[in-house]
């Protein structure tokens, strides 16, 4: 009998906001297994202060978890490893302090995602973990964000991520832990008012069957069990029903119910409350609990590379073809660009099979969505609509070197605005901004007749373009001009071009 030789693990951890989590699995064949899950409570969200740092109790607290994900982690390739963080890594303008320390620790790079982007991951896990085929809602109430989703299989059709969690509704509505019909009542009207904007485009969407994915949902549907509830399903009428029984305590720490953790009891109340708002504004009759959520979405993802590449390349085209994007010079743009990166990537030091020649070839194919707004620094308007946009299958980096790409795409370089990156190196996305500079420019006619071929090179910081075409300065003399303005660009920016 022949043994099967195409095993690998694999893992993906969710950085939330009041949980660690982590899931491992066996891919064997075309057979995911999921092997074992682990998780731990690390409270980040309650260590943001007013300014939005994180404090350094939280960071130590979340550290020492990853240390020890990283014990089970040991081994592991670094492509069979995601590791994302959500809502509070989002918010925080100290996130990149963590991030450092964070590598110090495991040895595997963090990604920190766009809300819309947690919501469509959060989907995934869940459809890959339902029998049911019909369309769903899913509803994760996470420690600082909510993330509401419709879809029908394997695909989101609306999303929406609300900055509404329980550990940040605690904080806010049930300070001191104190329990009151008031305060519930206020935490409820607080989540409906986030709720507004989304619930008539929801309803009129529609779905078959409600899923909840998060830890409040979980608990609450324990919590129910140990009352007597059995069937495993969440209604409003039982969660209003368990507010009242919450209401019975006046503190938090009071509350005595079979089924709830000690480690879930202090963001409970907050959560049910969320839960309560969600259920009375989109009408849901039943929800159902599901084990599947951005762990899992990551998970399946990462087995699927070809879809999450066929993902960001949908996602690419559909948001050049909005903005009206000329597709065929964008393409010869590209194809400028890969050519030149290829001939100068051992300079760069960049890795074959690098994930900056995907992100390259994203940015040329977009470098121009700005024009959509105005000509009169379109590069400025290019660089915004790539760092906001919704972009389903990017991370919240890997957007802002698409868009850093397109801000320093042409005219002055004022690098002291670049953005710092936590995932790639700033002299890899400089090599990639002067690449795509160079191929913009040799491109700049827009027309394929006498198009020049050119060889770029680079030795010690000095970039040289060369042409087998001995006479090409006299017969394009537009095409030198831009290259003399370019010349001196990159002079104010410490940087040496010959041609």
């Amino acid at each position: 009998m022949n043994q099967r030789t195409d095993i690998r693990d694999i893992a993906a951890i969710d950085l939330g906001s009041n949980s660690f989590h982590m899931v491992v699995a066996k891919v064997a064949d075309q057979d995911l297994q999921l092997v074992s899950r682990h998780k731990q409570r690390v409270r980040l969200a309650s260590g943001l202060d007013g300014l939005y740092n994180l404090d350094h109790a939280s960071m130590v607290r979340g550290l020492a978890c990853l240390e020890m994900f990283a014990e089970r982690l040991k081994g592991f390739e670094e492509h069979n490893v995601r590791i994302a963080g959500t809502h509070t890594l989002r918010q925080a303008n100290n996130a990149h302090l963590f991030l450092q320390r964070a590598r110090e620790v495991i040895p595997f790079p963090i990604e920190i995602i766009p809300g819309e982007e947690e919501a469509r991951l959060i989907y995934q896990g869940v459809a890959h973990t339902q029998v049911e085929s019909g369309s769903k809602l899913v509803i994760d109430i996470g420690g600082g964000s909510t993330e509401l989703i419709v879809g029908s299989g394997f695909e989101p059709t609306l999303l929406s991520s609300k900055r509404m969690g329980c550990v940040s509704y605690t904080e806010h509505y049930f300070k001191n832990g104190k329990l009151s019909k008031k305060n519930f009542a206020k935490a409820i009207l607080a989540a409906e008012q986030k709720l507004e904007s989304i619930v008539s485009k929801f309803k009129k969407k529609g779905w078959d069957m409600a899923f909840g994915s998060s830890g409040t949902i979980k608990a609450v549907r324990e919590v129910l069990f140990s009352i007597g509830y059995d069937d495993g399903v969440v209604t409003l009428k039982r969660v209003e029903k368990l507010i009242e029984r919450l209401c019975e305590w006046d503190n938090i720490d009071d509350i005595k119910l079979d089924g709830l953790t000690n480690e879930r009891k202090p963001v409970f109340a907050a959560g049910v409350a969320i839960l309560c708002a969600i259920l009375k504004d989109l009408n849901i009759s039943k929800l159902y609990f599901s084990e599947g959520a951005l762990r899992e979405g990551l998970l399946y993802e990462m087995e699927e590379r070809l879809q999450r590449s066929d993902i960001r390349m949908r996602t690419t085209e559909n948001l050049a073809v909005k903005h009206f994007v000329d597709l065929e010079h964008a393409n010869k743009v590209k194809q400028q660009a890969v050519l030149f990166l290829k001939q100068v990537q051992q300079q760069l030091e960049l890795k074959e099979g690098s994930e900056l020649f995907d992100l390259l070839e994203w940015s040329a194919l977009l470098h121009e969505v700005g024009l959509s707004i105005s000509l009169q620094g379109f590069h400025k308007h290019s660089a915004y609509i790539l760092k906001h946009t919704n972009m389903p299958g990017f991370n919240q980096e890997q957007q802002r070197v698409l868009a850093t790409l397109a801000r320093f795409q042409r005219k002055a370089l004022k690098l002291n605005e670049m953005e710092q990156f936590s995932l790639f190196k700033q002299k890899h996305v400089i090599g990639l901004i002067q690449v795509l500079r160079l191929a913009i420019l040799v491109n700049g006619q827009r027309h394929d007749e006498d198009l020049i071929e050119f060889n770029l090179s680079c030795e010690e910081g000095s970039w040289t373009l060369s042409s087998p075409s001995p006479n090409w300065q006299e017969e394009h003399k537009l095409l030198l001009a831009d290259l003399t303005s370019e010349k001196e660009y990159w002079y104010s920016a410490g940087w040496t071009l010959n041609f």
